[in-house]
């Protein structure tokens, strides 16, 4: 029998720690569980929300609908050759599955260590950090089709992945709902190195030859050194997408910021460093009423205590209007925005 509840707060559920209320919840334990809840018309439709972690959405008003949390859990592999097929249910915490990669040596996922969130919602996303993205160790997922009640796999080709978007956040948004994630893994590790500070934090250390374990460890010692901890201020990391611009208005803006921060993005494109833009126009570390950017990172927009939704959005509509006015570039926000 499922269990709908009513009325129930939504602050433990977002990392921001946004007090908001959802109208119906229901947490997802198995697959079969969302063929039963849609088949009663009065859920298929009524507005809905799928929530995983809750680390990549910032809600604005009480959401007047279902949420559905995902929390169908399991972890199992195949191993094939010198690869390995790693499937992982869509409630598990994605930091789980890392270590639980690092720790059989399987090669792929350390670059993506810390990341908050639940592997349901790495796809979506198309999560990535520090060289690596999703959509290098992606292989398929499993996901239930609300419209037909039927459960289809998408391979990777499927799922238009793009920087930090997919299939799932254009086309097909709001029609499928993911209930697993296969990854192919490698057992020879093809280490990524060269993005950020991972080099230069495996020298200070006088590693040589790093394992997976290693660049796991020094991966989640940058990630803490740079960004808050939800669990003691509220936060969904990065909020911002770093911008992709083409290479011409890139050597505009480097004739007159020189030290510009960016990374070559591939087709005569360039990625700036977001979180370089928001510094330069004197956001780090400021504090507006009850909420600001984190004192480390100026791309992490922060709760001080009891902040709005509203608030934290107004903040992030300074924020690109700034950048905007001083690089003319553009930002886009990379947390979701519900209401």
């Amino acid at each position: 029998m499922l269990q709908i509840q009513e009325n129930i707060s939504l602050e433990n559920f977002n990392t921001f720690g946004i007090e908001v209320f959802a109208k119906y919840f229901i947490e997802i334990n198995h697959p079969n569980e969302l063929i039963e809840l849609f088949m009663d018309p009065q859920w298929f439709n009524m507005e809905r929300l799928v929530l995983g972690g809750g680390s990549n959405m910032l809600f604005r008003k009480d959401f007047d609908g279902l949420v559905i949390r995902m929390n169908i859990r399991g972890i199992d592999h195949r191993i094939s050759g010198d690869e390995v097929f790693v499937a992982a249910g869509a409630g598990e915490v994605w930091n789980d599955l890392v270590n639980y990669c690092v720790k059989h040596e399987y090669a792929g996922l350390e670059n993506l260590s810390l990341i908050p969130g639940s592997v349901g919602a790495s796809p979506i996303q198309n999560i990535g950090a520090y060289g690596v993205e999703l959509k290098d160790v992606f292989f398929s997922c499993n996901a239930f089709e609300i419209a037909s009640g039927k459960f289809k796999t998408f391979m990777k080709e499927d799922c238009n992945f793009d920087y930090r978007d997919s299939v799932f956040k254009n086309d097909m948004k709001g029609q499928y709902i993911i209930v697993s994630v296969k990854f192919r893994l490698a057992l020879v590790p093809d280490l990524k190195l060269h993005y950020g500070a991972i080099r230069e934090e495996l020298e200070k250390r006088h590693i040589t030859e790093p394992t997976i374990k290693d660049v796991s460890e020094v991966v989640s010692h940058i990630r803490v050194s740079k960004l808050p901890d939800p669990s003691t201020i509220g936060n969904a990391g990065s909020f911002f997408k770093n911008p992709v611009i083409d290479k011409d208005e890139f050597q505009a803006i480097q004739s007159f910021f020189p030290e510009v921060v960016h990374y070559p993005a591939g087709d005569g494109q360039v990625k700036l460093a977001a979180g370089w833009l928001i510094e330069q126009c004197g956001w780090k570390g400021i504090v507006v009423g009850r909420t600001g950017t984190w004192k480390n990172q100026a791309l992490v927009l922060v709760n001080h205590g009891d902040a709005s939704g509203e608030e934290v959005y107004t903040l992030s509509s300074q924020i690109i209007d700034s950048v905007y006015t001083k690089f003319g570039v553009k930002l886009e926000r990379e947390v979701n925005i519900i209401g």
